[in-house]
């Protein structure tokens, strides 16, 4: 028998991820996107409603940044390319899995470049656990 695997990531979904992870705070900006930081950095935005096919943007390694945007459904992310910034016009395409990682990815950049201190306040950085 095999298991289906799930594909794609809602709001919803994104938002009980990354609610549980330490410092992480969520706004709506630029009208409805929602929009998750960790020490007044951004680290992960999606569009609260699902409109635009649940489009997800993140920030990605700056190694990962060309291989990422060369795969169907990946795009450089309008104005944050420049800060290896990607948006994932097509996440279906991607397991939930992937993206989930793609989301831990991005908060552990993003809290890496916190001040040493913030760093120690926030405590152990999470860790992702494959759902059977």
């Amino acid at each position: 028998m095999t298991s289906k695997q799930a594909h794609g990531l809602t709001a919803i979904q994104l938002d009980a991820l990354c609610g549980k992870w330490p410092g992480v705070t969520r706004d709506i900006k630029w009208g409805a996107d929602l929009v998750f930081s960790v020490g007044g950095k951004m680290f992960a935005v999606t569009p609260s409603d699902g409109s635009e096919g649940g489009r997800l943007s993140c920030k990605v390694a700056d190694e990962r940044f060309l291989e990422l945007t060369d795969q169907p459904g990946v795009i450089p992310a309008p104005y944050m390319a420049r800060a290896h910034w990607i948006s994932i016009t097509e996440p279906r395409r991607f397991s939930t899995a992937e993206l989930e990682m793609f989301i831990l990815d991005a908060y552990i950049l993003v809290r890496a470049k916190l001040t040493k201190k913030l760093q120690a306040q926030l405590g152990e950085l999470p860790t992702w656990k494959a759902k059977k």
